[in-house]
C-alpha cells in the first residue's frame, strides 16, 4: 500500500509542479539554514579526546603576586614547566609550546619552507594518542639530556623525501641538522584541545622537536606571551627565568587516586615555591582541567553558536507554517476527488496516509536541496569569510539528519492540512457533480 501511496504522490506533484517546487524550496531553504548552523556547532563541539577526556589534564598555576590577574591562565611560565617535569606521579607527561623553523633537506632543488613547529616531550605522542606511519617518540633520555631528534608528519615526508621510510635520514631545521625518528599518520583533532590559546580550530603542528633543545636552539615562541609584570627580558636566559607565561602542560592520570595524589603534589609545589619568593597571590594554588571542562572553561564553543542555533530552528519553523499553507490550499483543492474516493469505500485512514507520504516525499526532496544549501553555505564561510577548515566540512551525520529533520517537519506541518481532507463531508461533493 505504502508503494501505492507513492506512486499517487508522485501524480499530485506532477499534477501541481509550481506548487510542490515552492513547498520543497521552502522546507529546504530552512533546512539548509539549520543544518549549517547544527553542523558548525557540532564540529566545534566535539570532544577529540573520546574516552580518554577524564584522564587528561591541562595544569595552571596561580603564580602571580596579588593584585594582578585574579584568575588562573592555560599558560605557565618555563621555569615551572621545567620543575613540574620531575614528578614521577603521572602516567605521562609533556611541557609544549608552539615555534616556527625553516625546514630544509639535504637535496639543493628542495625549496626551504617555514613551518609551524611543537616543542615537547616524548610523551606527548602517547599522551594525545599521535598515529605513526613510521618508526615512533624519541628516547625518553633525549628530554632529559637533549639531542637534534624530530618527528615529522606525513605531509612534510612527502614534500621532503617523496614518502618513503625517512626514518633515520636528516633533516635541516635552521640549517641544522635533525635525524628523523618517526612520521605521524593524518592527525589533527578538532578542537586542537592541547592548545586553545593559539586557536582553538587552527590545524595541528607539522613538526615535532624536544623540548629539552629550547634552551640550546633558544627556539622563539609563536604563541602567546602574558606577564603580569614588567621584566628586562634582554636574552633568552632571562625569557627562560622570567615570569612570563608561554608554556603549556598537559598530564595524564589515569585513576581518581592518582588525580588526588597529583593534586596534592601540586599544592606541596606551591608551597615550596611561596618559601622561594614566588606565588605570592593570597590564592595561590594549582589547578588541572580535564579535557571536557578545559574545553567549557575556555568558550570553545561559544554561546552565540547555540543562539544561532536556535534561531536557524525557529526560521525553519517560519517555512512550516508557510508551507502548511501552502498544503492546505492544495489539498482543499483535490476535495472533490477525495469526496468520490471516500464515496467507492475509501477509509479516513487511507486518505489521510495518502496525504502524509505525499507530505513525507516533499520533505525528504526539501531535505536533499537542503544538504546542498548548507554545503554551498559551508564552503562560502569556509573561502570568503575564513571560517576554519575543520568547522567547514559537513559532517557524515548530517547526511543522515537532514533528511530526517526534513521530513519530520514536513510530516507536523502536513498533519492538519490531511486531517482536513480526510474529515470532509462527501456527499457535498456528490451533489456538486
Amino acid at each position: 500500500m505504502f508503494f501505492y501511496y507513492l506512486d499517487l504522490a508522485w501524480r499530485s506533484i506532477k499534477k501541481t509542479p509550481f506548487l510542490s517546487l515552492l513547498m520543497v524550496l521552502a522546507i529546504s531553504i530552512g533546512i539548509g539554514i539549520t543544518i549549517t548552523t547544527l553542523n558548525v556547532y557540532k564540529m566545534a563541539s566535539i570532544n577529540p579526546a573520546g574516552e580518554r577526556s577524564s584522564q587528561l589534564f591541562a595544569l595552571r598555576l596561580m603564580s602571580q603576586d596579588n593584585d594582578t590577574w585574579e584568575r588562573l591562565t592555560p599558560q605557565i611560565t618555563y621555569q615551572d614547566a621545567y620543575n613540574l617535569r620531575q614528578s614521577t606521579i603521572p602516567v605521562r607527561q609533556t611541557a609544549m609550546f608552539r615555534t616556527g623553523l625553516a625546514v630544509q633537506t639535504e637535496d639543493p632543488n628542495f625549496s626551504p619552507i617555514l613551518e609551524g613547529v611543537r616543542v615537547i616531550d616524548s610523551d606527548f605522542f602517547g599522551l594525545f594518542e599521535v598515529p605513526f606511519v613510521y618508526g615512533g617518540p624519541w628516547d625518553k633520555q633525549v628530554d632529559s639530556e637533549g639531542g637534534y631528534k624530530v618527528v615529522i608528519s606525513e605531509e612534510i615526508n612527502q614534500k621532503a623525501f617523496g614518502g618513503v621510510n625517512s626514518v633515520g635520514k636528516s633533516i635541516l631545521l635552521n640549517r641544522k641538522p635533525y635525524q628523523v625518528v618517526g612520521v605521524t599518520a593524518q592527525w589533527n583533532p578538532s578542537p586542537k584541545y592541547y592548545d586553545v590559546n593559539n586557536g582553538a580550530f587552527n590545524d595541528s603542528e607539522q613538526i615535532f622537536v624536544p623540548f629539552s633543545l629550547a634552551p640550546i636552539e633558544e627556539y622563539e615562541s609563536w604563541g602567546n606571551n602574558n606577564s603580569w609584570r614588567h621584566e628586562d627580558i634582554r636574552t633568552y636566559s632571562d625569557k627562560l627565568a622570567s615570569e612570563m607565561h608561554w608554556n603549556q602542560y598537559w598530564v595524564e592520570l589515569d585513576t581518581p587516586a592518582k588525580q588526588q595524589e597529583y593534586q596534592e603534589w601540586l599544592s606541596r609545589y606551591v608551597e615550596q615555591q611561596q618559601r622561594l619568593g614566588r606565588f605570592k597571590h593570597p590564592e595561590a594554588h594549582g589547578d588541572i582541567s580535564d579535557v571536557d571542562k578545559w574545553l567549557k572553561e575556555h568558550n570553545v564553543v561559544p554561546e552565540d553558536n547555540k543562539v544561532l542555533v536556535g534561531l536557524s530552528v525557529l526560521f525553519l519553523v517560519v517555512c512550516l507554517v508557510n508551507m502548511l499553507g501552502l498544503l492546505l490550499a492544495k489539498f482543499l483543492k483535490r476535495a472533490p476527488e477525495v469526496g468520490v474516493r471516500r464515496a467507492i469505500g475509501a477509509s479516513r485512514l487511507q486518505i489521510f496516509s495518502q496525504h502524509i507520504v505525499e507530505v513525507g516525499v516533499i520533505g525528504f526532496c526539501g531535505g536533499a536541496l537542503g544538504l546542498l544549501w548548507a554545503w554551498g553555505a559551508l564552503y562560502v564561510l569556509s573561502s570568503k569569510f575564513d571560517l576554519e577548515q575543520s568547522l567547514a566540512q559537513l559532517d557524515q551525520s548530517m547526511w543522515l539528519i537532514a533528511p530526517m529533520i526534513a521530513v519530520s517537519a514536513a510530516i507536523i506541518a502536513g498533519l492538519y492540512p490531511a486531517w482536513r481532507i480526510c474529515s470532509t463531508n462527501p456527499s457535498i461533493y456528490l451533489k456538486s457533480q
